[in-house]
């Protein structure tokens, strides 16, 4: 696997493995150790595991960032080994990705407020319960999952009527078909783009573009000498979890490239996340955004690409 590209995002021809390829083990039921649903997976599926585990210990927090009940419900019902595997819950660590779901929370909660009968589309969104916490009650939810993750998802979020899972990969397009673009779409692709080969993320913004005109897609992405670095082995917890290739790096001054993905794309720009607590979320990562010489130093960006 390489990285991608010397040319940053403009660079649709860098190599990696996509995150349609990692394998499965599984899951089963089980009421080992007292707990529900015991799950199983591996590579970058494990991932959605480790998402839900930072979002329920922020949530436990006395003062937390992030309200997020069905999170903590979620871990204490799964047969998972998630400190064994993950380590404690760092609370800076768990701040920030609480900070970074509340970015998507908020573009969401602006989506709904402006086509409150719109759908929501959530590319790959594993066990994110987003929801639970922004929901209208009026909006339609289609989730789109690989089949594993969807049948893991469908058993602890079972579908309503409003909201449901579909069992295809995101880079299948074909999901388009079962979208009603009628009273507003939004798409979200939180945690998902980093682990596509440069050629996919491409391909995959295209498509959006190219369908749902007056819509946008929410996405997050990772610097360059993030994806570098996971490429080359080095993010691993002590307890020796290894974080999946990331092959998709884009850095915070390479943004307006993702015009180039299709001519529909008419604005791309950077969404801020809230404010946290502490000296580092409460007052230096919110100037960190503007000072060209570290910038890049953030370890993910949130950004909104517009369709005209």
């Amino acid at each position: 696997m390489a990285d991608a590209g010397p040319n940053g995002y403009g660079d649709w021809n860098g190599t990696g493995t996509g995150a349609g390829t990692g394998n499965r083990d599984g899951d089963r039921d089980g009421d080992e150790g007292g707990k529900g649903r015991r799950i199983e997976l591996s590579e970058v599926p494990e991932t959605l595991l480790w998402n839900l585990y930072m979002r329920a210990a922020e949530a436990r927090r006395a003062r937390t960032v992030l309200a997020d009940p069905k999170a903590v419900e979620l871990v204490d019902r799964i047969d998972y080994p998630f400190e064994e595997t993950f380590g404690a819950p760092s609370p800076l660590l768990a701040q920030g990705h609480a900070l970074r779901v509340r970015t998507f929370d908020t573009a969401v909660r602006a989506f709904l407020d402006e086509h409150p009968d719109g759908t929501v589309v959530t590319l790959a969104e594993g066990l994110e319960t987003q929801y639970w916490r922004v929901d209208n009650g009026r909006a339609r939810w289609l989730c789109v999952e690989l089949p594993e993750t969807a049948e893991v998802r469908r058993s602890l979020l079972p579908d309503e009527e409003r909201r449901r899972t579909l069992a295809r990969s995101a880079l299948d397009l074909s999901w388009r078909d079962e979208v009603d673009p009628a009273h507003g779409v939004l798409i979200t692709a939180q945690g998902l783009l980093m682990y596509l080969r440069p050629t996919e993320v491409k391909d995959l913004i295209a498509g959006c573009a190219e369908r749902f005109r007056g819509g946008a897609l929410v996405f997050d992405a990772v610097p360059r000498w993030f994806s570098a670095r996971t490429l080359r082995g080095e993010m691993r917890t002590a307890q020796g979890y290894q974080a999946p290739p990331m092959p998709w790096g884009m850095d915070a001054g390479e943004l307006p490239k993702v015009r180039t993905a299709h001519p529909a794309i008419t604005d791309v720009r950077e969404v801020p996340p809230p404010r946290g607590r502490g000296f580092y979320y409460g007052a230096l990562a919110p100037v960190m955004r503007w000072v060209p010489a570290i910038r890049n130093l953030r370890p993910t960006m949130t950004a909104i690409a517009r369709f005209s």
